[in-house]
């Protein structure tokens, strides 16, 4: 199990488990806010409720430079795992500007792609070969897009995650 740890300000800061997560919460350094009742912790002479969701009760200050780092399975997450050309399931991804043709490795040059398209485009560039893009692909922005872990949220994150993850 894994909880969510929000800042005071409640802005995801990271995912840990849920043995942390209680540590914190019994030092007095959070509160629990969303709890899992059903997998109760017991202990000696007491039993918890797993936290699922906690936020600090100081702020915790976070580096302004922090950018999210490109990896493939964060182009392929930013565009929902869908073929930016034809809407398909993606598995792969593709350079806009082949990088033969110096496309570089960037969040506006990489977009998520299934295999059939990736194939048929080739080193080619959507322009020649009378595609469009369904949407343009910039860098994902937000705090949560840089909380570890978040790649497979639990449904009691949901709201705390809506504002932060567009």
């Amino acid at each position: 199990m894994r909880t969510l740890v929000l800042n005071a300000g409640y802005e995801p800061l990271a995912v840990v488990s849920f043995r942390r997560a209680l540590v914190l919460v019994m030092n007095g350094k959070a509160t629990v806010l969303v709890q899992d009742v059903e997998h109760p912790v017991l202990g000696i002479h007491d039993s918890w409720e797993r936290p699922s969701v906690i936020v600090l009760r100081r702020y915790v200050r976070l580096p302004h430079s922090r950018q999210v780092p490109l990896t493939r399975r964060g182009v392929l997450r930013r565009d929902g795992n869908r073929c930016a050309y034809c809407d398909g399931h993606a598995s792969t991804i593709d350079h806009v500007m082949p990088r033969s043709r110096g496309g570089r490795d960037s969040w506006e040059n990489l977009v998520a792609c299934c295999l059939r398209c990736n194939n048929i485009k080739s080193d080619r560039t959507p322009a020649e070969m009378g595609w469009r893009l369904r949407v343009q692909p910039r860098a994902p922005h937000g705090t949560a897009w840089l909380v570890r872990g978040i790649e497979r949220p639990q449904p009691s994150w949901d709201e705390y995650l809506a504002p932060a993850a567009a």
